[in-house]
């Protein structure tokens, strides 16, 4: 499937130009041109999925090993001395282009990325509701 207006089905139809480090039949990764740091590169499935829950088993586990191959690379070739690898499902989540991807963002000692919330403990009854709710089929 192809959505017309999707920006990452135009860059892999060729429409769009992108930065190509990477690619098998079923993924895609080109440079984000809005890194986080240096090499921050976006994995995704050939096929159109809106997101993580939509995307078939068979393109999630492609740009799952993509992405995987391309963190290494990272380590090796750019001297990263860690990886994220990011997956925003939902514009609450902080997702923008609707089409399924994985951010590949390697890290390096004192760039100046941090999480986005600041660990503390969680309600004990509240974390044992949830995982209630979350356990089981």
């Amino acid at each position: 499937m192809v959505d017309p207006d999707c920006l990452f089905c135009k860059i892999v139809a060729g429409e769009i130009p992108a930065t190509i480090v990477d690619e098998d039949e079923r993924t895609i990764a080109f440079m984000d041109i809005n890194p986080a740091t240096r090499g921050h590169a976006l994995v995704i499935p050939r096929e159109h999925s809106a997101d993580l829950l939509s995307v078939e088993r068979e393109d999630l586990l492609a740009v799952a090993v993509a992405a995987r191959r391309l963190a290494g690379r990272a380590k090796e070739r750019l001297q990263a001395d860690g990886v994220n690898l990011v997956n925003s499902c939902g514009a609450v989540a902080w997702q923008s282009v609707f089409h399924f991807h994985m951010h590949v963002i390697p890290r390096y000692e004192g760039d100046p990325l941090r999480l986005p919330w600041v660990p503390a403990p969680g309600d004990p009854e509240e974390i044992a509701a949830a995982a209630q709710e979350l356990s089981g089929a």
